[in-house]
């Protein structure tokens, strides 16, 4: 009898169970990489927040740890971003991930060099459009997801997707942490799932205890939706500090992304030159006003404030809304086999005839 957790993701990313973990900009390091690949899933680097040195190093470093095919998370409207594209096929990266389409002429270069291309989406329509610019396949996020994230819950959004665009695989994320998610991400129509905040409060995550205890303590009413940071929405831990950016004016927001820019040339190796591009580009691809593109360089700062420095006063702290529901930080191996085996046990129990399974 065919393997019904074998789907069609397995196959396109060369992988055992049809699992993903994010690329999470300064959690997602070549050591969580390797481990979520080594327990079967599929391990996403974290490309956006590396620049192209540093990431020709995070690459060969994940190639070290590990012999399992991996992805690269990159941004879409990057200006450097065939370069960077071109660092992803001299090192046979399988999977390329971004959190913004890129441009047809970069997914057809990745393409031609034997790359799966993986965009995330969180609309019906954005599914629709890149699937007519060839993806492979897609990433589903709802509402419920961390970070930056649109209006519709992942229970309403991944059956309209996977309607939307038949023939391509799905994959869900938002609101994902076991094997009931798993079970009923596949039950949606989707070929796997993805998760970000599950894999970052994991024993092989390279975020500071203190950081994975304020996480562990939460309810799942303790994140917040926020443009306050870059002018777009993310869901975010409710802390002092992202109450006060709520709060902040606006020349105070921008005042804070001048100080962020500066900085975040300084760790990235970006110029303020690129620096400008990108802002045009990301204006006039993506309809952003000027003071969202002013804020855009807020994110990566103040998540890595906290991610990397473990700096909560100073750093906000990207989350789903599942870390409500976590409570323990197992390895990559211990949770995807939790994962795998529960999953296992509900679909058989559904397919007996049973109900209202529990925890």
């Amino acid at each position: 009898m065919a393997d019904v957790l074998h789907t069609a993701i397995c196959d396109l990313f060369g992988v055992r169970y049809p699992i993903v973990q994010t690329g999470m900009g300064w959690v997602s390091t070549p050591e969580l990489t390797a481990a979520t690949c080594d327990a079967g899933g599929l391990g996403i680097l974290a490309g956006a927040t590396l620049g192209p040195a540093e990431l020709d190093v995070a690459i060969a470093r994940v190639r070290e740890l590990t012999a399992m095919p991996f992805g690269v998370n990159l941004r879409g409207d990057a200006v450097d971003l065939p370069e960077r594209a071109r660092l992803l096929i001299k090192h046979g990266v399988r999977v390329a991930s971004f959190g913004l389409a890129p441009s047809a002429s970069v997914i057809a270069m990745l393409k031609d060099a034997g790359l799966v291309v993986v965009p995330s989406i969180g609309a019906r329509r954005h599914a629709e459009k890149v699937a007519a610019l060839g993806v492979d396949a897609v990433i589903a996020q709802g509402s419920e997801g961390g970070g930056h994230t649109g209006g519709v819950p992942t229970s309403i959004l991944l059956p309209q997707v996977c309607a939307a665009v038949p023939g391509l695989p799905v994959i869900g994320a938002g609101g994902f942490f076991d094997g009931r998610g798993l079970a009923a991400a596949l039950a949606y129509g989707a070929a796997g799932i993805a998760m970000g905040t599950r894999f970052l409060l994991t024993s092989d995550s390279p975020v500071p205890d203190g950081v994975k205890a304020e996480y562990l303590r939460r309810g799942v009413t303790d994140t917040v939706v926020t443009s306050a940071l870059d002018g777009v929405p993310q869901r975010v831990l409710r802390t002092p500090l992202a109450e006060a950016l709520d709060r902040a004016s606006r020349l105070s927001r921008v005042y804070l992304s001048v100080k962020s820019a500066r900085a975040f040339g300084r760790v990235s190796g970006t110029s303020w030159r690129d620096m400008v591009r990108e802002g045009l580009a990301m204006r006039r691809e993506h309809s952003l006003s000027w003071s969202q593109v002013l804020m855009a360089a807020n994110t990566p700062m103040m998540l890595r404030a906290s991610m990397v420095d473990g700096r909560i006063d100073l750093g906000t702290l990207a989350s789903g809304q599942v870390a409500g529901v976590i409570d323990d930080l197992p390895s990559c191996a211990e949770l995807i086999e939790r994962i795998v085996s529960e999953a296992r046990e509900v679909l058989e129990h559904l397919a007996n005839g049973g109900g209202g399974h529990g925890a």
